[in-house]
């Protein structure tokens, strides 16, 4: 009897199915792997990104935060700093700047309104400025004292303690050179520009000295004027790049040309002097010697008060 050959049709389809899914696994598993790569590299990018991202945000918060720092100390230096008179005298004061500007063109209107500066010389006597100190107390008024460095040594630690008193009580404070010296300041008559910067400069440190670093001041005086000397143009410039202002006067009591005057006499030579004029700025003195002045000075006072003035200081 002849013997069947079995032949399995289904194992050899099978098995040519097996082929085909074993290739479309294969292709699918490289597209997998491919696209797995690229996710991944994609993925890797993101994140560098991201970080590179924060890194820079941090880094602009980190300036940001140092620049408010700065900002911030610079706003309380500023606070401390006291040109001229203290936060409290703030309030009595007028820009030295446009006072000078004023005088130098020979100009004294004001828009209508009366302004005038009480300014005392050469200060700091222990007879004379205190009572100068008392009467502007019970006035109400506030001055500008120029002071200079020889007298405020010479009066030694009581004349520190008038400069205190004065600078608390809201009166400006100004230098008025440390020798007063014409010789020094103007040899000839002519400015000497680095002598005048040197003696004006030993006054400066006095006045920090004995006020504390934070004080200064932008307002100075020639001592005998602005007006009276040669040559003063490196002087303007000198000033002008600094901002700091020259002041002189367009009225005095005359209690430092001629002989003695009485009280009563510097009164009138004020109010003479002053006539006219909506911003005046007086020039007194209150060194030893000068206890007329300091007589004057509430007729003075009550001249201007009853003319409708308002009383300022310099800084």
């Amino acid at each position: 009897m002849a013997k069947k050959n079995n032949i399995n049709f289904g194992s050899k389809k099978k098995g040519r199915i097996d082929v085909k899914k074993v290739a479309l696994v294969s292709v699918a598993s490289i597209v997998i792997i491919f696209g797995g790569y690229k996710l991944v590299g994609a993925t890797a990018s993101f994140i560098a990104e991201q970080k590179q991202e924060k890194i820079e945000m941090q880094k602009k918060a980190e300036a940001e935060r140092l620049a408010a720092e700065k900002k911030r100390k610079e706003e309380e230096e500023a606070k401390k700093r006291m040109v001229g008179v203290n936060h409290e005298g703030k309030k009595y004061t007028y820009d030295a700047l446009k006072v000078a500007d004023k005088l130098k063109k020979y100009d004294y209107s004001n828009n209508g309104e009366k302004v005038v500066f009480l300014t005392f010389d050469d200060g700091t006597s222990t007879t004379v400025t205190p009572q100068i100190l008392k009467i502007l107390d019970e006035y109400g008024v506030k001055a500008t004292f120029f002071l200079t460095g020889e007298n405020i040594e010479r009066g030694g630690a009581k004349a520190k303690e008038l400069i205190k008193e004065e600078f608390d009580k809201g009166h400006a404070i100004a230098n008025h050179s440390y020798s007063h010296d014409y010789k020094i300041l103007y040899p000839n008559r002519v400015l000497n520009l680095d002598n005048f910067k040197g003696d004006f400069a030993k006054t400066d440190k006095i006045l920090k000295d004995t006020l504390g670093p934070n004080f200064s001041t932008r307002v100075i005086r020639c001592p005998g004027g602005h007006m009276s000397w040669k040559g003063m143009e490196p002087l303007d410039q000198y000033l002008n790049e600094n901002k700091m202002a020259s002041i002189d006067w367009n009225a005095l009591s005359g209690d430092a040309e001629g002989g003695r005057k009485t009280p009563a006499q510097l009164v009138e030579y004020a109010k003479k002097t002053a006539q006219g004029k909506e911003m005046v700025v007086v020039l007194m003195h209150d060194t030893y010697g000068k206890e007329a002045t300091a007589k004057a000075l509430p007729q003075i006072i009550e001249y201007f008060k009853s003319n409708g003035y308002e009383f300022k200081t310099l800084s």
